[in-house]
């Protein structure tokens, strides 16, 4: 890897970490949104959404695999998470003893998630903006 693949190693890293942050507000923005959907076209129902990360990859010149920043494995259901269920008899997706069974998301959990992304995010853009200024500061010494 040559010196200028290694600067600019840094700005890729924050880029796919930008890239993963804001599929995961959009994500958190779609569980928010389906916050009260009770019946889903797969039936039953919204299941919160998470997205799983995980380490970029990249073959190095002495052939050993290096961490280059950040990549969205899968984004998939929680299935852990309970789904939550009330006794409402006259709500249309009432089951036979009138219980309704609700998303399993949490608009409490989901802003807390949707902050530590935005923060995440943010944290990217200042790399980003620094490996910038670093740069613009290389090229006027070599222009001086």
């Amino acid at each position: 890897m040559t010196s200028h693949d290694k600067f600019f190693a840094g700005m890729r890293a924050a880029a796919s970490g930008m890239a993963a942050e804001r599929l995961r507000v959009d994500t958190v923005a779609r569980n928010t949104a389906n916050a009260n959907t009770t019946r889903t076209p797969e039936g039953g129902p919204y299941r919160r959404q998470l997205v799983h990360f995980g380490p970029l990859l990249e073959r190095a010149a002495n052939g050993r695999q290096e961490v280059v920043g950040v990549k969205v494995l899968k984004v998939a259901p929680d299935d852990v998470t309970p789904l939550p269920r009330i006794f409402d008899p006259a709500h249309s997706d009432a089951d036979g003893q009138g219980y309704v069974t609700l998303p399993n998301v949490n608009p409490v959990m989901e802003m807390a998630d949707l902050i530590a992304a935005t923060r995440a995010y943010e944290a990217n853009v200042s790399a980003q903006e620094q490996f910038v200024a670093m740069a613009e500061r290389a090229l006027r010494l070599v222009q001086s």
